[in-house]
Protein backbone atom coordinates (compact mmCIF):
# COMPACT_ATOMS: atom_id res chain seq x y z
CA UNK A 1 0.00 0.00 0.00
CA UNK A 2 2.77 2.45 0.96
CA UNK A 3 4.62 1.80 -2.30
CA UNK A 4 1.43 2.42 -4.29
CA UNK A 5 0.77 5.69 -2.45
CA UNK A 6 4.33 6.88 -3.06
CA UNK A 7 4.00 5.85 -6.71
CA UNK A 8 0.76 7.81 -7.09
CA UNK A 9 2.35 10.88 -5.50
CA UNK A 10 5.33 10.71 -7.87
CA UNK A 11 3.08 10.24 -10.91
CA UNK A 12 0.83 13.12 -9.77
CA UNK A 13 3.82 15.42 -9.34
CA UNK A 14 5.27 14.49 -12.74
CA UNK A 15 1.89 14.96 -14.46
CA UNK A 16 1.48 18.34 -12.81
CA UNK A 17 5.01 19.31 -13.78
CA UNK A 18 4.29 19.07 -17.50
CA UNK A 19 4.71 22.73 -18.61
CA UNK A 20 1.94 22.72 -21.19
CA UNK A 21 2.18 26.39 -22.17
CA UNK A 22 5.96 26.29 -22.42
CA UNK A 23 6.05 23.15 -24.58
CA UNK A 24 3.16 24.21 -26.84
CA UNK A 25 4.89 27.53 -27.45
CA UNK A 26 8.28 25.97 -28.13
CA UNK A 27 7.09 23.09 -30.33
CA UNK A 28 4.33 24.72 -32.40
CA UNK A 29 5.11 28.45 -32.28
CA UNK A 30 8.90 28.45 -31.82
CA UNK A 31 8.42 30.89 -28.96
CA UNK A 32 9.37 30.79 -25.29
CA UNK A 33 6.25 31.93 -23.44
CA UNK A 34 8.42 32.77 -20.44
CA UNK A 35 9.78 35.68 -22.48
CA UNK A 36 6.34 36.93 -23.53
CA UNK A 37 3.56 38.85 -21.75
CA UNK A 38 3.60 38.20 -18.03
CA UNK A 39 6.18 35.43 -18.43
CA UNK A 40 3.81 32.92 -16.85
CA UNK A 41 3.42 29.53 -18.56
CA UNK A 42 -0.26 29.15 -17.68
CA UNK A 43 -3.48 29.43 -19.66
CA UNK A 44 -4.07 33.18 -19.41
CA UNK A 45 -0.65 34.18 -20.70
CA UNK A 46 -0.88 31.54 -23.43
CA UNK A 47 -4.19 33.00 -24.61
CA UNK A 48 -2.74 36.50 -24.50
CA UNK A 49 0.55 35.78 -26.28
CA UNK A 50 -0.03 32.74 -28.49
CA UNK A 51 -3.73 33.09 -29.26
CA UNK A 52 -7.01 31.32 -28.44
CA UNK A 53 -6.15 28.02 -30.13
CA UNK A 54 -2.99 27.54 -28.07
CA UNK A 55 -4.70 28.89 -24.96
CA UNK A 56 -7.57 26.43 -25.27
CA UNK A 57 -5.21 23.48 -25.74
CA UNK A 58 -3.17 24.50 -22.70
CA UNK A 59 -6.33 24.99 -20.62
CA UNK A 60 -7.53 21.46 -21.35
CA UNK A 61 -4.08 19.97 -20.88
CA UNK A 62 -3.67 21.64 -17.48
CA UNK A 63 -7.13 20.52 -16.36
CA UNK A 64 -6.40 16.99 -17.60
CA UNK A 65 -3.17 16.84 -15.59
CA UNK A 66 -5.09 17.39 -12.37
CA UNK A 67 -7.90 15.02 -13.32
CA UNK A 68 -5.56 12.16 -14.23
CA UNK A 69 -3.50 12.66 -11.09
CA UNK A 70 -6.51 12.67 -8.76
CA UNK A 71 -8.11 9.72 -10.61
CA UNK A 72 -5.30 7.34 -9.69
CA UNK A 73 -6.91 6.06 -6.46
CA UNK A 74 -10.11 5.30 -8.41
CA UNK A 75 -8.20 3.56 -11.19
CA UNK A 76 -6.21 1.44 -8.73
CA UNK A 77 -9.23 0.71 -6.54
CA UNK A 78 -7.75 2.56 -3.57
CA UNK A 79 -10.22 5.44 -3.23
CA UNK A 80 -11.63 3.85 -0.05
CA UNK A 81 -8.19 4.15 1.56
CA UNK A 82 -6.63 7.18 -0.12
CA UNK A 83 -8.53 10.41 -0.72
CA UNK A 84 -8.04 11.42 -4.40
CA UNK A 85 -7.69 15.06 -3.39
CA UNK A 86 -4.56 14.36 -1.37
CA UNK A 87 -2.94 12.70 -4.38
CA UNK A 88 -4.15 15.40 -6.75
CA UNK A 89 -2.64 18.07 -4.54
CA UNK A 90 0.80 16.96 -5.72
CA UNK A 91 -0.19 17.71 -9.31
CA UNK A 92 -0.83 21.32 -8.34
CA UNK A 93 2.53 21.31 -6.55
CA UNK A 94 4.14 20.03 -9.74
CA UNK A 95 2.44 22.71 -11.79
CA UNK A 96 3.80 25.52 -9.59
CA UNK A 97 7.23 23.95 -8.99
CA UNK A 98 7.88 22.01 -12.18
CA UNK A 99 10.87 19.72 -12.44
CA UNK A 100 10.76 20.33 -16.20
CA UNK A 101 10.97 24.13 -15.81
CA UNK A 102 13.82 24.51 -13.32
CA UNK A 103 11.28 24.32 -10.45
CA UNK A 104 9.29 27.29 -11.71
CA UNK A 105 5.76 27.05 -13.03
CA UNK A 106 2.24 28.41 -13.28
CA UNK A 107 -0.37 29.47 -10.77
CA UNK A 108 -2.13 26.09 -10.36
CA UNK A 109 -5.65 27.29 -11.19
CA UNK A 110 -6.56 24.99 -14.10
CA UNK A 111 -4.76 21.98 -12.60
CA UNK A 112 -6.58 22.48 -9.30
CA UNK A 113 -9.87 22.61 -11.23
CA UNK A 114 -8.93 19.28 -12.81
CA UNK A 115 -8.42 17.74 -9.39
CA UNK A 116 -11.88 18.94 -8.38
CA UNK A 117 -13.35 17.44 -11.56
CA UNK A 118 -12.07 14.00 -10.60
CA UNK A 119 -13.24 14.29 -7.00
CA UNK A 120 -16.58 16.11 -7.27
CA UNK A 121 -17.90 16.98 -10.77
CA UNK A 122 -20.83 19.12 -9.47
CA UNK A 123 -18.38 21.20 -7.41
CA UNK A 124 -16.21 21.52 -10.51
CA UNK A 125 -19.25 22.82 -12.42
CA UNK A 126 -19.86 25.34 -9.63
CA UNK A 127 -16.24 26.48 -9.76
CA UNK A 128 -16.47 26.93 -13.54
CA UNK A 129 -19.69 28.92 -13.20
CA UNK A 130 -18.12 31.21 -10.59
CA UNK A 131 -14.98 31.64 -12.67
CA UNK A 132 -16.86 32.45 -15.87
CA UNK A 133 -19.34 34.72 -14.08
CA UNK A 134 -16.57 36.66 -12.36
CA UNK A 135 -14.64 36.94 -15.61
CA UNK A 136 -17.71 38.32 -17.42
CA UNK A 137 -18.16 40.93 -14.70
CA UNK A 138 -14.55 41.95 -14.06
CA UNK A 139 -12.82 41.08 -17.35
CA UNK A 140 -9.96 39.82 -15.16
CA UNK A 141 -8.72 36.22 -15.21
CA UNK A 142 -6.80 36.87 -12.00
CA UNK A 143 -9.89 38.02 -10.09
CA UNK A 144 -11.88 35.07 -11.44
CA UNK A 145 -9.17 32.64 -10.31
CA UNK A 146 -8.88 34.09 -6.81
CA UNK A 147 -12.63 34.32 -6.23
CA UNK A 148 -13.26 30.88 -7.73
CA UNK A 149 -10.86 28.90 -5.54
CA UNK A 150 -11.71 30.91 -2.42
CA UNK A 151 -15.43 30.28 -2.94
CA UNK A 152 -14.85 26.53 -3.23
CA UNK A 153 -12.94 26.67 0.06
CA UNK A 154 -15.87 28.46 1.76
CA UNK A 155 -18.45 26.09 0.26
CA UNK A 156 -16.46 23.04 1.36
CA UNK A 157 -16.50 24.37 4.92
CA UNK A 158 -20.26 24.91 4.71
CA UNK A 159 -20.92 21.34 3.54
CA UNK A 160 -18.45 19.93 6.09
CA UNK A 161 -16.19 18.28 3.54
CA UNK A 162 -13.10 18.67 5.65
CA UNK A 163 -10.61 17.08 3.26
CA UNK A 164 -11.81 19.31 0.43
CA UNK A 165 -11.66 22.28 2.81
CA UNK A 166 -8.06 21.41 3.70
CA UNK A 167 -6.95 20.99 0.09
CA UNK A 168 -8.95 23.99 -1.16
CA UNK A 169 -7.51 26.05 1.69
CA UNK A 170 -3.95 25.11 0.75
CA UNK A 171 -4.61 25.79 -2.93
CA UNK A 172 -6.34 29.08 -2.11
CA UNK A 173 -3.22 30.18 -0.26
CA UNK A 174 -1.07 29.14 -3.23
CA UNK A 175 -3.30 31.01 -5.68
CA UNK A 176 -3.35 34.17 -3.54
CA UNK A 177 0.43 34.09 -3.15
CA UNK A 178 1.04 33.43 -6.86
CA UNK A 179 -1.29 36.33 -7.72
CA UNK A 180 0.37 38.89 -5.43
CA UNK A 181 1.39 41.16 -8.30
CA UNK A 182 -2.05 40.82 -9.89
CA UNK A 183 -3.72 41.83 -6.64
CA UNK A 184 -1.56 44.95 -6.46
CA UNK A 185 -2.52 45.85 -10.03
CA UNK A 186 -6.21 45.20 -9.31
CA UNK A 187 -6.05 47.59 -6.34
CA UNK A 188 -4.34 50.25 -8.43
CA UNK A 189 -6.63 49.76 -11.43
CA UNK A 190 -3.82 48.66 -13.75
CA UNK A 191 -4.57 44.94 -14.07
CA UNK A 192 -4.65 43.56 -17.62
CA UNK A 193 -8.13 42.84 -18.94
CA UNK A 194 -9.36 40.07 -21.20
CA UNK A 195 -11.02 41.40 -24.33
CA UNK A 196 -14.58 40.76 -23.19
CA UNK A 197 -16.74 41.28 -20.13
CA UNK A 198 -18.39 44.23 -18.44
CA UNK A 199 -15.32 46.16 -17.29
CA UNK A 200 -13.62 45.81 -20.66
CA UNK A 201 -16.80 46.95 -22.43
CA UNK A 202 -17.14 49.98 -20.15
CA UNK A 203 -13.49 50.86 -20.56
CA UNK A 204 -13.75 50.73 -24.35
CA UNK A 205 -16.96 52.75 -24.28
CA UNK A 206 -15.31 55.52 -22.28
CA UNK A 207 -12.34 55.89 -24.61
Amino acid sequence: MTIKIVGMIVVAYLLGSIPSGLWIGQIFYKKDIRQLGSGNIGTTNTFRTLGPKAGTVVLFMDILKGTLAASQPYILGLSHSVNPLLIGLFASLGHTISIFDHFHGGKAVATSAGILLAYNPPMFALACAIFIGTMLLTSMASAASIIGITTIFIVSLCIHDWVLALVAGILSAVVWIRHRSNIKRILTGTESLVHFGLIYHLQQKNK
